[in-house]
């Protein structure tokens, strides 16, 4: 079995893939650059680039800010379709969950005070983009950006 690499270090198609520890604020820089470095490794243009490291950056804080104990990782890889090449990435946190998943991807829904437009706009940005969050199980959020 492949060991995962560390955070930003990037990994070409079919390596195992990055994994960044989040504990606190200090490890959103990680998460960006960890993001930003992959992308360049797939070969991805500065604007898909910029989408995938803001939309990231964005489900990285929502696991600072809403996870159990602020906690969660991130899995980043390339991932290849055919001849395209982009980047996937693994947002997962054991935290409370999502009681209404609905209203959280509607813009201005904010169970924390804030504006409300981390999660759809996140979906917005993306090419893919997967919620699934359970009520006292957690939430895993899988974006993926392709090269154009």
């Amino acid at each position: 079995m492949t060991p995962l690499a560390t955070a930003a270090e990037p990994r070409a198609p079919g390596e195992a893939p990055t994994l960044v520890q989040i504990t606190g604020e200090a490890d959103l820089l990680r998460v960006r650059s960890t993001l930003r470095a992959q992308a360049q490794v797939a070969g991805l243009g500065l604007t898909a680039a910029t989408k995938l490291v803001t939309a990231g950056s964005e489900l990285a804080r929502n696991i600072v800010r809403y996870a159990t104990h602020g906690q969660g990782v991130v899995l980043v890889e390339t991932a290849e379709e055919g001849s395209r090449r982009g980047v996937r990435a693994r947002f997962s946190d054991d935290g409370p969950g999502i009681v209404d998943l609905g209203a959280a991807m509607t813009d201005g829904y904010s169970s924390g005070g804030s504006m409300g437009l981390g999660l759809p706009g996140s979906r917005r940005l993306m090419d893919e983009f997967e919620i699934d969050s359970v009520p006292g199980r957690g939430t895993t959020i899988v974006i993926c950006q392709w090269n154009r």
